[in-house]
């Protein structure tokens, strides 16, 4: 059983954030240089004030994990050639799916990734127009990304076809638009879990089976990879739901205590706390049975789900 957030120890888990930076270092600055060298050729000139909030959201500090998540299922999937540029495709849609979600008819937020949000930094209608821009910015990307590849055209559709699928009405925008009405009473454990696994767990499940597309994995390996993500994806959600009622504002990069404020249902309202990593222990622990028993090597891809519920932010 994967011990989780606030079980660990600070000793411990500053151990395992330093272990992931060295594991992992390369592989975000990769995908950080994608995203600048998106940022820069494919961002029209005369965007003025829209370029530059798409700039801003996509290029401010993350972890990039979903990118990260990308090239080791690629990796663990036998591909060798230059993934980063389809990497940069997902960390695009997961960047414009946060400038929506700080809106004022969303999570009316202020801080994102420890700076203003877009429509603090600019406006509502600014914020508005550069998150809808950013997608099909994503699909160029992609496009480009598997090009780079020599990915056949069939290849290369079912990559864009995966990520705008997890990105929609059935999946990450689908659960969005569930989590805004998710305050009813008589809210249930199984209605969080389809939220999330909409809201959250369609992009980290998409992030591993582009991965696996791309390097042309076999279809048990991409089932595989499949119940990998939706899985991490979850407990990445419950994580979040944790750390929002156990952690401050500096030390997540944004707002802490917001789902309260906002009277929404988590994990902890319904689970409690010690519940709610309960749960995500055991979403970890089935992520890695998956991917161990597929004949995938799986090594980086069980790092990744650990540090899922080990991180601090």
């Amino acid at each position: 059983m994967v011990t989780a957030l606030q079980s660990t120890s600070s000793v411990e888990v500053d151990s395992t954030l330093a272990s992931f930076e060295r594991e992992f270092g390369s592989e975000r600055r990769d995908v950080s240089a994608a995203l600048e060298e998106c940022a820069a050729n494919l961002i029209p000139p005369g965007w003025s004030d829209l370029g530059d909030a798409a700039r801003y959201a996509m290029l401010g500090p993350g972890k990039r994990i979903r990118g990260v998540l990308l090239i080791a299922a690629y990796r663990a999937a036998g591909g060798r050639g230059d993934i980063a540029p389809l990497a940069a495709a997902v960390e695009i849609v997961h960047a414009y799916s946060l400038v929506h979600d700080d809106l004022p008819c969303m999570d009316d937020d202020d801080l994102r990734r420890g700076r203003p949000t877009v429509h603090r930094k600019w406006d509502v209608r600014t914020a508005t127009v550069a998150g809808v821009a950013m997608v099909p910015l994503a699909v160029r990307a992609a496009l480009l990304g598997a090009a780079r590849l020599d990915l056949s055209s069939a290849a290369s559709g079912a990559i864009v076809a995966e990520l705008m699928r997890a990105s929609g009405g059935g999946g990450m925008i689908g659960g969005q638009l569930l989590d805004l009405e998710s305050h009813a009473a008589g809210f249930s454990l199984t209605d969080l879990e389809r939220i999330h696994r909409g809201k959250t767990g369609e992009l980290i499940a998409a992030s591993v089976m582009i991965g696996g597309l791309a390097a042309g994995a076999r279809d048990s390996q991409l089932d595989a990879l499949a119940r990998y993500g939706y899985d991490i994806g979850l407990a990445f959600q419950i994580a979040d739901d944790v750390l929002d009622v156990t952690s401050t504002s500096d030390r997540l990069g944004k707002t802490a205590g917001r789902d309260a404020a906002l009277g929404k249902q988590t994990y902890p309202s319904l689970l409690g706390v010690q519940g709610a990593l309960d749960r995500a222990s055991a979403l970890i622990d089935d992520a890695c049975e998956s991917v161990k028993t597929s004949g995938l090597a799986s090594d980086r891809l069980q790092q990744l789900a650990k540090f899922v519920i080990l991180r601090e932010s």
